[in-house]
C-alpha cells in the first residue's frame, strides 16, 4: 500500500527527568503502534546532564523518525523568582521563558504538527497550539489520583486542615497531610498557578494519564461518571500507563558494567536499592542515619548518593551539583563505612542506571522517593518498594503504595517532618528484605508488573485506550492512511528507526542539527 503522509505531532515535556522520560516514552509508543513522526521539545535544567544524554543517546532504536529539540536554557528565571518560590511557580517560569523559542520552531516547520501533547506544568503553551490550529492534548505524567485532585482543587471553597482527609467526588479520600504544600497558602502564588493549571486542562481535546485500569479503577471510573468527576474533566481520559522506560537505554557504561558484574555475583532478590531520584535531596544528618541503618540491617545494597542539603528536599531539581568521586563522599559518611561495608554494598555517586538496576534478578527492594517515573519502573520489574516521600504529590503515591496497592512498606512518621533514626531504618531492611511480611509484599508486587505487563500488550486496557486516543478525534485520523505497527510484517514494533535527529536551539535563534545513525 502506497502511504501518502504520515501525521506528524509534537511533545513538550517540562523540566525534570520525572516528565522527560515519560513523554520520551509516549514519543515512541505513539510512533511504535501508529507509525507517527513525532518532535519533543524539552526544556531542561542546568542541574541535570541526563536530560540531555536522553535525547541524545544512539542507543535508543527509536521505531520511527524521531526529532529532539531542545530549547534553550533560560538562566535568568532563577533570578527573577525569590529564594523560596515553590517548586510548580520554578517550573512555570521555566516553561513561560522557553514559548517564544517553541512558537517559533514551530513555525519554522514546513509540515506543522498535526496535535500538541504538553505536560501538565506546560499547560501554558495550549495557546501556541490554537495558533497553529493544532488539536492539543495534556500528559499527566503522574497518576489518576493526582489527575483528580488537580482538577478537583479550584471547586474547594472551605479552608483545607492537615488532620482531615480531603474528599473528591467519587475517589478515595486523601489525607489532609499528603496534600501539595500549596493546598494550604490560598493567597500565594502557586496556589492561584495550581488552579490556572486546572483550568487549563478543561480546555483541551484529551487527557492522557500515566496509570492503567487495575491499580486506580476507582479513580479512573470516577473521572468517567457525569456524577462525579466528569463534569469537572469536562474531556476525555485516556488511561495509556504505565509509560515507563525500560532497561538498555542511557548510562555510563563504566558504571553499568561495575554494577553489573557486581549484582551478577549475588542471590536472587537479595540486593536492596537506595535511589531519591534526580532532583531529590536530603540532609546531612539524615544521609548518616541511612548509611548506619544500612549496615545495622546487614542487607547488601546499591545506594545512589548525592551531595546532601539541608531544608530543601528537591535541591537536586534545579541547582547543579558537581560530579564527585566515591572518595570524595565518604566525607558525607560515617567514618570507615565505605570499609566495612566494600563486601556487602556499592555506593554510587550521584547518578546510576536505575532502569537497568531495577530489572536485575538481584534487586528484591527499592528504597524511593515515590516519585511517579521511579515508582512505574519499580512495579514494572515486581520490586517491592520502601516508600520515602521528599517533595510535591510523593506523599500521595507513598500512601497509595502502601496502604492501598500494598507494595510497599513506609516509615512511621513521614521523613520530611522528622529523622528517620538507624534503628527503624534496619527495621524496615529487614521486614522488607527478609521476614514474611516482605515476601506477601513481594508477592503482591509480582501480580501488579503482570498487571501492567497485560495493559501494555496488544488489546489490553493501556493499549486500547491510546488507540482510542488516536483514531476517534486525534493526531492519525488528521493524516490518513496512517501506518499501524499490527499491520506491518515482522515483531510488533517493526517500525524501523534509521536516523534520530538530534536538535538543538541557541540563544542565538541558530539552529544546530546532529544526527546519527542507530541501527
Amino acid at each position: 500500500m502506497v502511504i501518502p503522509s504520515i501525521a506528524h505531532i509534537s511533545l513538550l515535556a517540562s523540566p525534570g527527568l520525572g516528565h522527560l522520560i515519560p513523554m520520551v516514552e509516549l514519543a515512541k509508543r505513539l510512533m511504535a503502534q501508529h507509525g507517527l513522526t513525532v518532535t519533543v521539545f524539552a526544556v531542561t535544567t542546568e542541574a541535570n546532564r541526563a536530560e540531555d544524554e536522553l535525547l541524545q543517546a544512539p542507543a535508543l532504536a527509536w521505531p520511527g523518525l524521531f526529532s529532539a529539540v531542545v530549547l534553550p536554557k533560560v538562566v535568568e528565571v532563577s533570578a527573577q523568582l525569590e529564594a523560596n518560590a515553590a517548586i510548580l511557580t520554578r517550573l512555570l517560569a521555566m516553561v513561560s521563558a522557553a514559548l517564544p523559542n517553541l512558537r517559533s520552531s514551530i513555525a519554522s516547520m514546513k509540515i506543522k504538527p498535526a496535535a500538541l501533547i504538553v505536560d501538565l506544568f506546560a499547560t501554558e503553551a495550549i495557546k501556541i497550539a490554537e495558533e497553529f490550529n493544532m488539536k492539543k492534548y495534556v500528559f499527566v505524567a503522574s497518576n489518576a489520583r493526582f489527575l483528580a485532585y488537580t482538577l478537583y482543587f479550584p471547586t474547594v471553597e472551605k479552608e483545607v486542615k492537615r488532620d482531615e482527609p480531603f474528599r473528591i467526588p467519587g475517589c478515595e479520600p486523601i489525607p489532609g497531610e499528603d496534600l501539595l504544600e500549596l493546598t494550604f497558602s490560598p493567597s500565594g502564588r502557586a496556589h492561584q498557578d495550581f488552579i490556572r493549571i486546572s483550568r487549563d486542562i478543561t480546555a483541551v481535546d484529551g487527557i492522557l494519564v500515566n496509570t492503567w485500569e487495575e491499580p486506580e479503577h476507582k479513580t479512573l471510573g470516577s473521572l468517567r461518571d457525569n456524577r462525579f468527576m466528569k463534569p469537572m474533566a469536562k474531556v476525555p481520559v485516556y488511561s495509556v500507563g504505565p509509560v515507563v522506560r525500560m532497561a538498555g537505554t542511557v548510562g555510563s557504561t563504566k558504571t553499568k558494567t561495575e554494577l553489573t558484574e557486581w549484582l551478577d555475583g549475588q542471590e536472587d532478590n537479595s540486593v536492596v536499592y537506595v535511589s531519591f531520584g534526580s532532583g531529590g535531596t536530603i540532609s546531612t544528618e539524615q544521609t548518616m542515619e541511612i548509611a548506619w541503618g544500612l549496615e545495622l540491617s546487614k542487607q547488601k545494597f546499591v545506594w545512589v548518593v548525592r551531595p546532601p542539603m539541608e531544608n530543601d528536599t528537591a535541591a537536586s531539581l534545579f541547582n547543579r551539583v558537581h560530579e564527585h568521586g566515591t572518595n570524595e563522599f565518604a566525607k558525607y559518611l560515617p567514618d570507615g563505612f565505605l570499609e566495612r561495608t566494600h563486601k556487602v554494598g556499592i555506593v554510587v555517586p550521584m547518578w546510576a542506571p536505575q532502569e537497568e538496576i531495577l530489572s536485575h534478578r538481584s534487586i528484591g527492594g527499592f528504597v524511593t522517593h515515590c516519585g511517579w517515573n521511579s515508582t512505574l519502573e519499580s512495579i514494572v520489574n515486581g520490586v517491592p518498594m520502601i516508600a520515602w516521600p521528599l517533595y510535591a504529590e510523593q506523599n500521595m503515591n507513598a500512601t497509595m503504595l502502601a496502604l492501598e496497592l500494598n507494595v510497599a512498606i513506609r516509615p512511621e512518621t513521614k521523613p520530611t517532618k522528622r529523622l528517620v533514626k538507624r534503628e527503624e531504618i534496619a527495621k524496615m531492611l529487614r521486614r522488607l528484605m527478609v521476614d514474611e511480611e516482605g515476601a506477601g509484599i513481594r508477592t503482591r508486587a509480582k501480580e501488579l508488573k503482570e498487571s501492567a505487563n497485560k495493559a501494555l500488550n496488544e488489546g489490553g486496557s493501556s493499549f486500547i485506550a491510546l488507540s482510542k486516543a488516536s483514531d476517534t478525534n486525534c493526531f492519525c485520523c488528521l493524516f490518513q492512511p496512517t501506518i499501524r505497527a499490527s499491520s506491518m510484517k515482522g515483531t510488533k514494533t517493526s517500525l524501523h528507526l534509521e536516523r534520530y535527529k538530534f536538535t538543538q536551539l541557541v540563544s542565538s535563534g541558530v539552529r544546530k542539527v546532529k544526527s546519527v545513525n542507530v541501527r
